[in-house]
Protein backbone atom coordinates (compact mmCIF):
# COMPACT_ATOMS: atom_id res chain seq x y z
CA UNK A 1 0.00 0.00 0.00
CA UNK A 2 1.56 3.54 -0.51
CA UNK A 3 0.19 6.91 -0.13
CA UNK A 4 1.40 8.66 -3.53
CA UNK A 5 -1.72 7.59 -4.93
CA UNK A 6 -2.82 11.30 -6.56
CA UNK A 7 -1.97 14.38 -7.82
CA UNK A 8 2.59 14.43 -7.81
CA UNK A 9 4.03 17.11 -6.47
CA UNK A 10 7.62 17.32 -7.88
CA UNK A 11 9.27 19.46 -5.82
CA UNK A 12 12.46 20.08 -7.48
CA UNK A 13 14.16 23.57 -8.46
CA UNK A 14 13.06 23.09 -12.04
CA UNK A 15 10.90 22.49 -14.39
CA UNK A 16 8.54 24.03 -11.63
CA UNK A 17 5.01 23.38 -11.05
CA UNK A 18 3.03 24.33 -14.18
CA UNK A 19 -0.36 25.92 -13.22
CA UNK A 20 -2.88 24.31 -15.08
CA UNK A 21 -4.35 27.91 -16.79
CA UNK A 22 -0.33 27.57 -18.94
CA UNK A 23 -1.20 24.27 -19.44
CA UNK A 24 -4.73 25.16 -20.62
CA UNK A 25 -3.03 27.83 -22.70
CA UNK A 26 -1.18 25.80 -24.66
CA UNK A 27 -4.23 23.49 -24.95
CA UNK A 28 -5.24 24.72 -29.03
CA UNK A 29 -4.90 23.64 -32.27
CA UNK A 30 -1.35 25.68 -34.16
CA UNK A 31 -2.01 29.31 -35.32
CA UNK A 32 -1.13 31.16 -38.11
CA UNK A 33 2.89 32.31 -37.64
CA UNK A 34 2.97 35.02 -40.16
CA UNK A 35 0.44 37.13 -39.27
CA UNK A 36 -2.55 37.35 -36.22
CA UNK A 37 -2.42 36.55 -32.87
CA UNK A 38 0.62 34.90 -32.49
CA UNK A 39 2.56 38.36 -33.90
CA UNK A 40 0.86 40.41 -31.52
CA UNK A 41 1.16 38.23 -28.45
CA UNK A 42 4.83 38.51 -29.11
CA UNK A 43 5.09 41.88 -29.26
CA UNK A 44 3.15 41.90 -25.68
CA UNK A 45 5.92 39.60 -24.48
CA UNK A 46 8.74 41.72 -25.00
CA UNK A 47 7.68 44.89 -22.78
CA UNK A 48 6.48 42.62 -19.75
CA UNK A 49 9.78 40.98 -20.20
CA UNK A 50 11.53 43.88 -19.71
CA UNK A 51 9.10 44.60 -17.15
CA UNK A 52 10.09 41.30 -15.70
CA UNK A 53 14.19 42.19 -15.53
CA UNK A 54 13.26 45.55 -14.19
CA UNK A 55 15.21 46.72 -17.62
CA UNK A 56 14.26 49.45 -20.51
CA UNK A 57 16.80 47.54 -22.93
CA UNK A 58 17.24 44.26 -25.20
CA UNK A 59 15.24 41.19 -25.03
CA UNK A 60 15.77 38.43 -26.90
CA UNK A 61 14.26 35.06 -26.71
CA UNK A 62 15.75 31.63 -28.14
CA UNK A 63 14.45 28.26 -28.32
CA UNK A 64 16.87 26.65 -26.08
CA UNK A 65 17.03 25.84 -22.50
CA UNK A 66 19.58 27.50 -20.22
CA UNK A 67 22.83 26.57 -21.47
CA UNK A 68 21.74 27.63 -25.02
CA UNK A 69 20.92 31.19 -23.39
CA UNK A 70 24.39 30.77 -21.66
CA UNK A 71 26.07 30.35 -25.22
CA UNK A 72 23.91 33.12 -26.75
CA UNK A 73 25.30 35.36 -24.32
CA UNK A 74 28.84 34.97 -25.01
CA UNK A 75 28.68 34.20 -28.59
CA UNK A 76 27.72 37.97 -29.07
CA UNK A 77 29.80 40.58 -27.39
CA UNK A 78 33.03 38.33 -27.12
CA UNK A 79 35.21 36.57 -29.59
CA UNK A 80 37.77 33.85 -29.67
CA UNK A 81 40.84 34.19 -27.04
CA UNK A 82 38.81 36.97 -25.22
CA UNK A 83 39.18 36.95 -21.45
CA UNK A 84 36.93 35.98 -19.38
CA UNK A 85 36.45 35.61 -15.13
CA UNK A 86 34.31 33.38 -13.68
CA UNK A 87 32.69 33.32 -10.38
CA UNK A 88 31.82 30.39 -9.07
CA UNK A 89 29.79 29.62 -6.12
CA UNK A 90 28.77 25.97 -7.49
CA UNK A 91 27.69 23.80 -10.41
CA UNK A 92 26.04 26.11 -12.65
CA UNK A 93 28.76 28.72 -12.52
CA UNK A 94 31.17 25.87 -13.47
CA UNK A 95 29.20 24.73 -16.21
CA UNK A 96 28.88 28.40 -18.01
CA UNK A 97 32.86 28.45 -17.48
CA UNK A 98 32.95 25.35 -19.70
CA UNK A 99 30.57 27.00 -22.14
CA UNK A 100 33.02 29.52 -22.50
CA UNK A 101 35.74 27.13 -22.83
CA UNK A 102 33.91 25.59 -25.50
CA UNK A 103 33.80 28.77 -27.55
CA UNK A 104 37.50 29.56 -27.11
CA UNK A 105 37.48 31.66 -24.74
CA UNK A 106 40.46 32.29 -22.20
CA UNK A 107 38.02 31.44 -18.93
CA UNK A 108 39.37 31.88 -15.35
CA UNK A 109 37.68 30.62 -12.93
CA UNK A 110 37.51 32.09 -9.13
CA UNK A 111 35.64 29.24 -6.74
CA UNK A 112 33.97 30.64 -3.90
CA UNK A 113 33.18 26.45 -2.57
CA UNK A 114 30.00 24.88 -2.29
CA UNK A 115 28.92 26.58 0.51
CA UNK A 116 29.59 30.36 0.40
CA UNK A 117 28.80 33.35 -1.58
CA UNK A 118 31.22 35.41 -4.52
CA UNK A 119 33.41 36.99 -2.35
CA UNK A 120 33.60 40.72 -3.87
CA UNK A 121 37.04 41.03 -2.40
CA UNK A 122 38.20 38.45 -4.81
CA UNK A 123 36.82 40.42 -7.25
CA UNK A 124 38.70 42.98 -6.54
CA UNK A 125 42.01 41.65 -6.41
CA UNK A 126 41.76 39.98 -9.83
CA UNK A 127 41.00 43.67 -11.01
CA UNK A 128 43.75 45.11 -9.60
CA UNK A 129 45.81 42.47 -11.61
CA UNK A 130 44.37 43.42 -14.60
CA UNK A 131 46.29 46.56 -15.64
CA UNK A 132 45.45 46.52 -19.19
CA UNK A 133 41.39 45.78 -18.70
CA UNK A 134 41.84 42.27 -20.71
CA UNK A 135 39.19 41.05 -19.13
CA UNK A 136 36.60 41.42 -21.61
CA UNK A 137 33.65 39.80 -18.87
CA UNK A 138 32.60 38.95 -15.78
CA UNK A 139 30.00 36.50 -15.24
CA UNK A 140 28.25 34.87 -11.86
CA UNK A 141 25.04 33.06 -11.35
CA UNK A 142 22.44 35.17 -8.90
CA UNK A 143 21.43 31.81 -7.57
CA UNK A 144 22.77 28.49 -8.12
CA UNK A 145 20.48 25.72 -7.72
CA UNK A 146 22.73 23.05 -6.95
CA UNK A 147 24.48 25.16 -4.03
CA UNK A 148 21.15 26.95 -3.05
CA UNK A 149 23.34 29.81 -2.58
CA UNK A 150 21.67 33.42 -3.75
CA UNK A 151 25.17 35.77 -4.67
CA UNK A 152 24.90 39.74 -3.84
CA UNK A 153 24.82 41.55 -7.83
CA UNK A 154 25.35 45.07 -6.93
CA UNK A 155 27.98 44.65 -5.01
CA UNK A 156 29.94 42.92 -7.88
CA UNK A 157 29.26 46.02 -10.27
CA UNK A 158 30.54 48.07 -7.02
CA UNK A 159 33.85 46.94 -7.68
CA UNK A 160 33.73 46.98 -11.18
CA UNK A 161 33.13 50.56 -11.14
CA UNK A 162 35.19 51.23 -8.23
CA UNK A 163 37.74 49.67 -10.23
CA UNK A 164 36.99 51.87 -13.28
CA UNK A 165 36.80 48.16 -15.20
CA UNK A 166 35.41 48.36 -18.59
CA UNK A 167 34.38 45.07 -18.36
CA UNK A 168 30.64 43.56 -19.03
CA UNK A 169 28.99 42.26 -15.85
CA UNK A 170 26.66 39.10 -16.91
CA UNK A 171 24.67 37.36 -14.89
CA UNK A 172 22.68 34.05 -14.87
CA UNK A 173 19.00 34.48 -13.20
CA UNK A 174 17.85 31.22 -14.74
CA UNK A 175 16.56 30.50 -11.03
CA UNK A 176 16.13 33.86 -10.06
CA UNK A 177 13.83 35.30 -12.36
CA UNK A 178 10.51 36.04 -11.14
CA UNK A 179 11.57 34.51 -7.54
CA UNK A 180 14.25 37.31 -6.16
CA UNK A 181 14.92 40.55 -6.21
CA UNK A 182 16.49 41.12 -9.51
CA UNK A 183 17.14 44.89 -11.37
CA UNK A 184 19.20 44.61 -14.38
CA UNK A 185 19.34 48.64 -14.92
CA UNK A 186 19.61 49.49 -11.46
CA UNK A 187 22.38 46.96 -10.46
CA UNK A 188 24.46 48.14 -13.45
CA UNK A 189 23.52 44.63 -15.22
CA UNK A 190 25.44 44.27 -19.00
CA UNK A 191 23.54 40.78 -19.99
CA UNK A 192 21.52 38.70 -18.07
CA UNK A 193 20.10 34.89 -19.13
CA UNK A 194 17.12 33.47 -17.63
CA UNK A 195 14.87 30.50 -18.82
CA UNK A 196 11.45 29.48 -18.67
CA UNK A 197 10.81 26.62 -16.53
CA UNK A 198 11.60 28.09 -13.38
CA UNK A 199 9.92 31.37 -11.72
CA UNK A 200 8.35 31.39 -14.88
CA UNK A 201 6.29 28.79 -14.40
CA UNK A 202 6.25 27.46 -18.48
CA UNK A 203 8.13 24.07 -19.81
CA UNK A 204 11.48 24.01 -20.61
CA UNK A 205 12.29 24.86 -24.01
CA UNK A 206 12.66 28.96 -24.29
CA UNK A 207 16.20 30.93 -22.77
CA UNK A 208 16.10 34.47 -22.60
CA UNK A 209 19.00 36.61 -22.93
CA UNK A 210 18.36 40.69 -21.82
CA UNK A 211 21.50 43.17 -22.91
CA UNK A 212 22.17 46.57 -22.36
CA UNK A 213 23.70 48.99 -25.17
CA UNK A 214 27.47 48.85 -23.64
CA UNK A 215 26.84 45.24 -24.57
CA UNK A 216 25.31 45.84 -27.63
CA UNK A 217 28.17 47.77 -28.51
CA UNK A 218 30.43 45.17 -27.95
CA UNK A 219 28.85 42.80 -30.18
CA UNK A 220 29.02 45.13 -32.89
CA UNK A 221 32.70 45.60 -32.63
CA UNK A 222 33.46 42.10 -32.14
CA UNK A 223 31.47 41.37 -35.78
CA UNK A 224 28.88 38.68 -36.73
CA UNK A 225 28.41 35.47 -33.91
CA UNK A 226 26.90 32.85 -35.75
CA UNK A 227 23.20 33.48 -37.32
CA UNK A 228 21.21 31.14 -34.74
CA UNK A 229 22.54 33.01 -31.63
CA UNK A 230 22.69 36.56 -33.44
CA UNK A 231 20.56 38.68 -31.04
CA UNK A 232 20.38 41.60 -33.18
CA UNK A 233 17.40 40.56 -35.09
CA UNK A 234 15.87 38.48 -32.49
CA UNK A 235 15.64 41.81 -30.62
CA UNK A 236 15.30 44.31 -33.16
CA UNK A 237 13.18 41.69 -35.95
CA UNK A 238 12.36 43.10 -39.51
CA UNK A 239 10.50 40.47 -40.34
CA UNK A 240 8.71 38.50 -37.50
CA UNK A 241 10.18 35.04 -38.15
CA UNK A 242 13.77 36.93 -36.71
CA UNK A 243 12.49 36.72 -33.42
CA UNK A 244 12.83 32.86 -33.54
CA UNK A 245 15.82 32.22 -36.72
CA UNK A 246 12.60 30.20 -38.19
CA UNK A 247 9.52 28.88 -37.01
CA UNK A 248 8.33 30.83 -33.80
CA UNK A 249 7.97 27.85 -30.60
CA UNK A 250 3.88 28.50 -30.51
CA UNK A 251 2.63 27.32 -28.03
CA UNK A 252 5.34 28.23 -25.77
CA UNK A 253 4.67 31.35 -26.35
CA UNK A 254 0.75 30.94 -25.59
CA UNK A 255 1.86 29.31 -22.37
CA UNK A 256 4.17 32.46 -21.60
CA UNK A 257 1.79 35.04 -22.22
CA UNK A 258 -0.67 33.25 -19.69
CA UNK A 259 1.84 33.07 -17.19
CA UNK A 260 3.68 36.55 -17.29
CA UNK A 261 0.19 37.82 -16.90
CA UNK A 262 -0.36 35.82 -13.88
CA UNK A 263 3.12 36.93 -12.73
CA UNK A 264 3.24 40.76 -13.59
CA UNK A 265 -0.61 41.59 -14.10
CA UNK A 266 -2.10 40.17 -11.40
CA UNK A 267 -0.37 39.18 -8.37
CA UNK A 268 2.06 41.45 -9.73
CA UNK A 269 6.06 40.93 -9.15
CA UNK A 270 7.13 42.81 -5.52
CA UNK A 271 4.02 40.92 -4.03
CA UNK A 272 5.93 37.57 -6.27
CA UNK A 273 9.16 38.15 -5.05
CA UNK A 274 7.99 38.63 -1.28
CA UNK A 275 5.78 35.27 -1.67
CA UNK A 276 8.83 33.17 -2.14
CA UNK A 277 10.87 35.03 0.67
CA UNK A 278 8.40 34.07 3.34
CA UNK A 279 7.52 30.62 1.33
CA UNK A 280 11.55 30.08 1.87
CA UNK A 281 12.11 31.49 5.24
CA UNK A 282 9.07 28.54 6.96
CA UNK A 283 11.17 26.37 4.99
CA UNK A 284 14.15 27.23 6.69
CA UNK A 285 12.35 27.11 10.02
CA UNK A 286 11.31 23.75 9.81
CA UNK A 287 14.63 22.84 8.91
CA UNK A 288 16.90 24.41 11.69
CA UNK A 289 14.25 22.78 14.18
CA UNK A 290 14.78 19.02 12.44
CA UNK A 291 18.83 20.20 12.51
CA UNK A 292 18.93 20.66 16.32
CA UNK A 293 17.80 17.45 16.69
CA UNK A 294 19.74 15.38 14.33
CA UNK A 295 22.28 15.92 11.32
CA UNK A 296 20.27 17.68 8.84
CA UNK A 297 20.94 20.93 8.15
CA UNK A 298 21.02 24.16 5.33
CA UNK A 299 23.58 23.79 3.00
CA UNK A 300 24.10 27.73 3.11
CA UNK A 301 24.82 28.88 7.03
CA UNK A 302 23.98 32.83 6.74
CA UNK A 303 20.00 33.20 6.03
CA UNK A 304 21.58 36.32 4.07
CA UNK A 305 22.72 34.17 1.51
CA UNK A 306 20.09 31.78 1.00
CA UNK A 307 18.14 31.62 -1.95
CA UNK A 308 14.29 32.39 -2.25
CA UNK A 309 13.69 29.80 -4.69
CA UNK A 310 15.53 26.50 -3.88
CA UNK A 311 17.24 25.15 -0.66
CA UNK A 312 19.95 22.64 -0.62
CA UNK A 313 20.01 20.65 2.56
CA UNK A 314 23.05 18.28 3.85
CA UNK A 315 22.02 14.88 5.62
CA UNK A 316 24.59 11.50 6.57
CA UNK A 317 25.04 9.58 3.51
CA UNK A 318 22.54 7.41 2.75
CA UNK A 319 20.05 9.02 4.29
CA UNK A 320 19.20 11.74 1.78
CA UNK A 321 18.65 9.30 -0.79
CA UNK A 322 16.86 7.15 0.94
CA UNK A 323 14.45 10.29 2.51
CA UNK A 324 14.00 11.28 -1.79
CA UNK A 325 13.16 7.51 -2.63
CA UNK A 326 10.30 7.06 0.31
CA UNK A 327 8.83 10.19 -0.21
CA UNK A 328 8.54 9.38 -4.06
CA UNK A 329 7.33 6.05 -3.54
CA UNK A 330 5.07 6.55 -0.31
CA UNK A 331 4.10 10.09 -0.27
CA UNK A 332 3.94 11.36 -3.82
CA UNK A 333 6.14 14.21 -3.46
CA UNK A 334 9.65 14.25 -5.52
CA UNK A 335 12.62 15.89 -4.48
CA UNK A 336 16.06 17.48 -5.88
CA UNK A 337 19.06 15.43 -6.13
CA UNK A 338 21.97 16.48 -4.09
CA UNK A 339 22.90 17.79 -7.81
CA UNK A 340 26.97 18.62 -8.20
CA UNK A 341 27.19 18.94 -4.15
CA UNK A 342 30.34 15.56 -4.38
CA UNK A 343 31.98 13.58 -6.92
CA UNK A 344 29.90 11.32 -9.58
CA UNK A 345 30.24 8.01 -7.58
CA UNK A 346 31.30 9.50 -4.51
CA UNK A 347 28.79 7.78 -2.01
CA UNK A 348 28.63 11.08 0.07
CA UNK A 349 26.39 12.51 -2.90
CA UNK A 350 23.87 10.63 -1.40
CA UNK A 351 23.84 13.17 1.66
CA UNK A 352 22.18 15.81 0.11
CA UNK A 353 18.87 16.53 -1.29
CA UNK A 354 16.99 20.28 -2.29
CA UNK A 355 13.53 21.35 -1.75
CA UNK A 356 12.53 23.85 -4.93
CA UNK A 357 10.13 26.26 -4.10
CA UNK A 358 10.35 28.25 -6.77
CA UNK A 359 7.58 29.70 -9.13
CA UNK A 360 3.86 28.36 -8.96
CA UNK A 361 4.04 27.27 -5.12
CA UNK A 362 2.06 28.28 -2.39
CA UNK A 363 1.21 28.00 1.97
CA UNK A 364 -0.19 24.83 1.64
CA UNK A 365 2.50 23.36 -0.86
CA UNK A 366 5.27 24.32 1.11
CA UNK A 367 3.09 23.01 4.06
CA UNK A 368 2.45 19.83 2.80
CA UNK A 369 5.92 19.07 1.38
CA UNK A 370 7.51 19.68 4.78
CA UNK A 371 4.94 17.26 6.21
CA UNK A 372 5.62 14.70 4.04
CA UNK A 373 9.84 15.43 5.19
CA UNK A 374 8.58 14.93 8.57
CA UNK A 375 6.76 11.38 7.91
CA UNK A 376 9.98 10.17 6.18
CA UNK A 377 12.24 10.91 8.62
CA UNK A 378 10.06 9.60 11.24
CA UNK A 379 9.77 6.35 9.36
CA UNK A 380 13.46 6.11 8.06
CA UNK A 381 13.99 6.30 11.61
CA UNK A 382 16.54 9.20 11.12
CA UNK A 383 17.23 11.84 13.95
CA UNK A 384 15.78 14.55 14.13
CA UNK A 385 14.36 17.27 15.85
CA UNK A 386 10.72 17.82 16.88
CA UNK A 387 8.80 21.17 16.33
CA UNK A 388 9.63 21.64 12.01
CA UNK A 389 6.13 22.05 11.09
CA UNK A 390 5.08 24.49 14.43
CA UNK A 391 8.09 26.29 13.55
CA UNK A 392 7.39 26.82 9.77
CA UNK A 393 3.40 27.01 10.28
CA UNK A 394 4.68 29.92 12.85
CA UNK A 395 6.55 31.71 9.87
CA UNK A 396 3.04 31.28 7.44
CA UNK A 397 1.52 33.02 10.54
CA UNK A 398 3.35 35.83 10.73
CA UNK A 399 3.34 36.47 6.98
Amino acid sequence: MSLAHGRHYLAIPGPSVIPDRVLAAMHRPAPNIYTGEIVEIVASLIGDLRALARTSHNAAIYIANGHGAWEAALANPLARGDRVLVLASGLFGHGWAEIGRRLGLAVEVIDSGKRAPIDPARLAAALEDDKAHEIRAVLAVHVDTATGVRNDIPALRRVLDEAGHPALLMVDCIASLGCERFEMDRWGVDVMVAASQKGMMCPPGLGFVFFNEKAAGAREARGDPSAYWDWTPRSAPQDFYQHFAGTAPTHHLYALREALTMLLHEEGLENAWARHEKLARAIWAACEAWGAGGPLEINIPDPAHRSHAVTTLRLTAPDGTALRDWLTERAGVTLGIGLGMAPPGDPAWHGFFRIGHMGHVNAHMVMGVLGTIDAGLKALSIPHGPGALEAAACEIARA
